[in-house]
């Protein structure tokens, strides 16, 4: 009975061993940093992540600790936080895409995964998807045809669609790249396209205002500094009668009109396991990039109620989520 007891412990103690040590290096639990756009829109990722996390073994508050930072779409915001997190001495950050831009000019000892982007290779993240190099690895969520998807749904839902309009952050190369990708797709396919940028918070408004009886549609490029400001655009959007269509559901929660883009929570989810690698000793250069596999169409019918817009039953047959908000 002892000896089955002695080997119980053994093997237990052995199973708890790895974590125990990283928690002891430096007398404190791993850390990880959170440069996120916004706290109420990356509430259910970094749930996800989180829960990940936990399933991997780490625990929050005991093996690992994870500082938030909310940049809301400030590039300024970002490279406090930058050297905030170095002064700190975490152990990997997580970030979106457009962040690591401003994180690579000073970070460079700092494993990042970036749990969100648009084309991590053009933009100049990472130097290819098999093999990122330097300290930068993360989720695209690049997809030959997801830009040309969402043109698609557009038209399907609105047959008369002639003009559109693109609303972007004008101070951030990635979501400029989707940008242009989507206002050469759109007229290549017969539509007149026209690109809205943004700086501040304070453009948004007036760029709507320019949108008046000009556009037909709107497509938004979801970034940092446009998930801070979603509820104003959206606001703003059915004032002016005018369908959007975004990247995921929380925009659509909030009164877009429709959505399509990756399972976001999922992408999260992969992040975490690249974190968990890294804490566990694999260098960044040496996990690839992934991409996602789940994608959603959402879809707000009070919206479209209240745009006056009949939606064909065969678009309402391929919706995964509707809103009624």
């Amino acid at each position: 009975m002892e000896r089955r007891e002695f080997i119980r412990g053994v093997c237990s103690g052995l199973a708890t061993w790895p974590l125990a040590a990283y928690a002891q290096q430096g007398g404190e639990p791993r850390r990880i940093g959170v440069l996120g756009a916004d706290a109420t829109a990356w509430s259910p990722w970094t749930v996800a992540l989180t829960a990940r996390l936990r399933e991997l073994g780490w625990s929050v508050g005991d093996t690992v600790a994870i500082e938030y930072r909310w940049a809301q779409g400030r590039s300024d915001r970002v490279s406090e936080f930058a050297a905030e997190f170095e002064r700190r001495k975490v152990d990997v950050i997580v970030t979106y895409g457009a962040a690591v831009t401003i994180l690579k000019q000073t970070i460079t000892s700092i494993p990042i995964v970036f749990a969100v982007a648009f084309d991590p290779v053009r933009s100049g993240l990472v130097q290819s998807l098999a093999h990122p190099a330097g300290n930068v690895t993360g989720v695209s969520i690049q997809q030959p045809d997801l830009v040309g998807k969402r043109l698609e749904l557009l038209r399907q839902a609105i047959p008369k669609l002639h003009r559109l309009a693109i609303l972007v952050d004008a101070g951030y190369a990635e979501p400029m790249l989707e940008a242009d990708r989507v206002k050469s797709m759109a007229q290549a396919s017969g539509l007149e396209a026209a690109r809205i940028g943004v700086w501040r918070a304070e453009d948004i408004a007036p760029a709507f205002e320019s949108l008046t009886n000009k556009a037909d549609a709107l497509y938004v490029v979801s970034d940092a500094l446009i998930a801070a400001n979603r509820t104003q655009i959206v606001t703003l959007a059915l004032s002016g009668h005018l369908p959007t269509i975004m990247s995921y559901n929380d925009y659509v929660a909030a009164g877009g009109l429709m959505s399509y883009g990756p399972d976001y929570p999922d992408l999260f989810r992969k992040a975490a396991e690249m974190v968990n690698k890294i804490l566990r000793g694999t260098k960044p250069a040496d996990i690839p990039v992934e991409q996602p596999t789940k994608f959603e169409l959402a879809i707000n019918v009070k919206t479209a109620a209240a745009l006056g817009l009949t939606i064909p039953q065969t678009f309402l047959a391929s919706v995964d989520e509707f809103h009624n908000k």
